[in-house]
């Protein structure tokens, strides 16, 4: 297996991923004709590899799904974990910035975003645990933010848990819709959602 591209300096800056050239093929191959419709001797020409090239690398398509999702996911928590330290410890500042690069990664990752969150009913149960696993580190992240912050005094969420699953769930449908020619620009959508998530938490400061 290739290693994982490496995170950029900051979580903010987005460029290439640097995917391996199986697990590029194999992204654009799911993300136009799906898991199940992607066959391996495409990927295989999509990456300029034969078969047994191919196999060599990754010994099965759900090896390159579950490499795929494994970047991915890898890719989210380092963002998230570098802007909530970054945040410093204000439960309101980490909130944002938390939020800001889950909008952010959602909208400039949304092909491989999607992917890992469409394709987990395609994953074996082994690739389905640590999928899920990850998913569950990132949710588990914005709970503890939003119950910090009820507990300072700083969010007025009757249900917190509740209400941390629902904006991380419109921070990830964002890799659905969200598209670079589209109405927003990032900022401006950043801008948006923010200040809904702040409203769904019950956020006591509006920004700084």
């Amino acid at each position: 297996m290739t290693n994982e591209p490496a995170m950029p300096e900051s979580w903010r800056h987005y460029e290439d991923l640097g995917l391996s050239k199986p697990l590029a093929a194999a992204l654009e191959a799911f993300v136009e004709q799906g898991y199940h419709g992607a066959s391996i001797r495409d990927i295989a020409a999509r990456a300029g590899l034969s078969v047994p090239g191919l196999y060599h690398h990754y010994p099965s398509k759900q090896a390159l799904l579950v490499g795929l999702t494994t970047v991915v996911m890898g890719e989210l928590l380092e963002r998230s974990r570098a802007a909530e330290i970054e945040a410093g410890p204000d439960p309101s500042d980490r909130f944002d910035a938390v939020i800001e690069s889950l909008l952010r990664f959602h909208m400039f990752r949304r092909e491989q975003s999607f992917i890992a969150s469409s394709e987990l009913r395609s994953m074996e149960p082994e690739g389905r645990a640590s999928y899920i696993a990850q998913r569950d580190e990132q949710q588990k992240q914005v709970d503890r933010i939003i119950l910090d912050g009820v507990r300072a005094g700083e969010f007025d969420a009757e249900y917190p848990v509740d209400a941390s699953r629902a904006v991380v769930t419109m921070c990830v449908a964002v890799a659905q819709w969200y598209r670079p020619d589209g109405e927003l620009s990032p900022e401006e959508l950043v801008e948006r959602y923010l200040g809904i998530a702040r409203c769904t938490v019950g956020a006591k400061r509006v920004g700084k």
